[in-house]
């Protein structure tokens, strides 16, 4: 009295069902790599003209940094979920490719922070308001 389900049909294939053609993953590795560096490199210019222009308001070269750092924090979100779906659908060459690129931003990016961290110090700590110096022949050093 029950009836058997159809079966799917087997034009409907799920991406990750089969591995991509080599040609296939091999073209969107390159060009989503392309997009990537072309997209960088536009934004490093960008980024570089605007602190050109201010000549030397450190203001705008600070908010420049933090945007930068931003932005590749943003850029390496992209390119790791890129790599998911590379890797669901089965395509290694461009997971692989697109992972690298991942590790590249990341060194990037801790360069960038690290940078800025150098440029803007933080303060030294305030003194214990306890704090007695000790001066040689004073009778006061602890």
């Amino acid at each position: 009295m029950s009836q058997a389900l159809p079966e799917p049909s087997p034009r409907r294939r799920r991406p990750w069902s089969n591995t991509t053609s080599l040609g296939t993953d091999l073209a969107a590795a390159f060009l989503l790599l392309a997009i990537e560096i072309a997209v960088s490199l536009g934004k490093a210019f960008a980024d570089g003209m605007e602190v050109w222009a201010a000549e030397g308001d450190r203001g705008v070269g600070d908010a420049s940094d933090l945007a930068g750092i931003a932005w590749l924090d943003h850029l390496l979100v992209v390119t790791l979920v890129i790599t998911v779906i590379a890797a669901l659908s089965r395509a290694p060459w461009t997971a692989v490719l697109q992972l690298l690129t991942a590790g590249v931003v990341v060194v990037l990016l801790a360069l960038a922070q690290h940078g800025y961290d150098q440029r803007h110090p933080s303060p030294p700590p305030a003194p214990n308001p306890n704090y007695t110096p000790c001066y040689s022949g004073s009778g006061r050093c602890y």
